[in-house]
């Protein structure tokens, strides 16, 4: 079975990522400690490195205290 990734989504995610921590006035480091995740993984994900999982992305959405669905709306 053939891995597929949409680099597309994956950068656009990153991105949306970045915007909300800034509006949300978040250093990467302080949604790191927040989302009790390392920081490289933070930048990593704004990105577009790498495919994060879903529960990640759980616990950065309640560390910046938005919805799931507002992070994933680009």
């Amino acid at each position: 079975m053939q891995k597929i990734k949409d680099q597309s989504f994956i950068k656009s995610f990153g991105n949306k990522l970045r915007e909300t921590r800034k509006l949300k006035n978040f250093s990467q480091e302080q949604l790191a400690f927040e989302a009790d995740i390392p920081i490289s993984q933070v930048g990593r994900i704004e990105r577009g490195e790498v495919n994060t999982t879903i529960s990640t992305v759980s616990v950065l959405a309640k560390a910046l205290k938005v919805s799931l669905k507002e992070l994933f709306e680009f």
